[in-house]
């Protein structure tokens, strides 16, 4: 009987355009990030790769302004690392407070309430920051197991101040804990300064690697809620109990890693120190001043507020007489390899996100956006 699945050819070799990447995310990836990517792959568990992942620990504690033990790169997107915060943190019943003032606040609040958390939300309107007055107020008010913010939001391109909010949390034992996928590796951070118990990131956006792993950290505090833990964790996967004995400790199997993903991450860790991470948050400061000067001469109008506005993601109106965003953002892409953003949500059809990232946060990067909005927008 013949198959009634059709035969095809072999497929060819990839062959991909190279685009500027000045979106949300991902960002453009340096050479030698790429470069590591193509390194021999070796196993999850040989001796030269516990070294790989020793190093990347470290650079990671550096960056995030930690002496946290529990630190690490979670196998996933900067997504997973939220899930493992909420999944290991989060135990049936714990009163959560979220801040929502755009997309991922919200996607937070879903998360600790699929946890089994009762989720009480702040919310702001999109583009402006939470004043932590309110903030310090409403945790005195509900006195939260857990409270969780957005370090920078990336719909809307609000800075979040976190200074604060720790102390008021570990007053009556509460934690701390902060989404800083788009601020880590491109504004300061001190987990330990603030009190932060928890925070994630992704590889994709100022540390300008690929997307696939999720930088984490975790505090004493959070790891002792974690033991005392009365259910078990729900994901199995992302459970740090297991995962925690993979990087440290122990080194007990739990998944194969992405080796060469952490390859990667380890030569983007690299250069970001080698840069210097007060060299690295004054760039990334003045691409977006320089960017930022350029669109306002041209008319753009920015969304976010101005006094809490990220410098690696500008989120600016849709100047008037364009009759069709999507297609201006398709011309970008095709006629000048040019890629930026689209709103979000609420803001879909009304915002563009720029993004100055990592690599991409230079002047030349500044001018080539420039020059192509001047093509298409005269």
């Amino acid at each position: 009987m013949e198959s009634a699945v059709p035969a095809t050819a072999a497929a060819a070799p990839l062959e991909l355009p190279t685009r500027l990447l000045h979106g949300p995310g991902p960002s453009p990836v340096a050479p030698s990030v790429l470069e590591a990517l193509a390194k021999p792959c070796i196993g999850h568990m040989d001796p030269e790769f516990m070294r790989v992942m020793n190093e990347v620990r470290s650079m990671l504690q550096t960056v995030f302004g930690t002496e946290n033990e529990m630190t690490l790169a979670c196998s996933g997107t900067g997504s997973a690392g939220a899930e493992m915060l909420m999944d290991n943190l989060v135990e049936p019943g714990d009163v959560c407070l979220v801040g929502v003032n755009g997309v991922f606040g919200g996607r937070l609040a879903e998360k600790a309430r699929r946890a089994g958390g009762e989720v009480h939300t702040m919310d702001a309107d999109w583009g402006q920051a939470f004043d932590q007055d309110a903030v310090v107020a409403k945790i005195e008010e509900l006195e939260p197991a857990i409270a969780c913010f957005v370090h920078a939001e990336t719909s809307t391109g609000v800075h979040q101040p976190f200074d604060r909010l720790g102390e008021a949390m570990h007053k009556h034992g509460g934690l701390l804990l902060m989404d800083c996928v788009t601020s880590f590796a491109g504004l300061p951070l001190e987990v330990d300064a603030w009190g932060v118990d928890g925070a994630y990131s992704g590889t994709q956006k100022c540390l300008s690697c690929p997307p696939g792993l999720s930088p984490v950290t975790l505090s004493e505090r959070a790891m002792h809620k974690l033991a005392g833990r009365k259910t078990p964790v729900h994901s199995w996967y992302l459970d740090l109990t297991l995962v925690g004995n993979y990087w440290s400790g122990s080194r007990a199997y739990h998944h194969t890693a992405p080796v060469n993903m952490n390859y990667a991450l380890h030569e983007a860790l690299r250069l970001v120190l080698e840069e210097g991470l007060e060299e690295r948050f004054a760039r990334h400061q003045a691409t977006h001043e320089k960017l930022k000067a350029g669109l306002l001469e041209r008319g753009f109008e920015y969304a976010s507020d101005p006094d809490h506005s990220l410098p690696m993601l500008n989120l600016v109106k849709i100047p008037a007489g364009v009759a069709d965003e999507a297609a201006v953002r398709k011309r970008l892409l095709t006629e000048h390899g040019l890629e930026i953003g689209g709103g979000l949500g609420a803001l879909a059809g009304v915002c563009w996100r720029i993004g100055l990232m990592g690599h991409g946060a230079r002047d030349e990067s500044v001018d080539t956006i420039l020059k192509a909005l001047d093509a298409e927008l005269g």
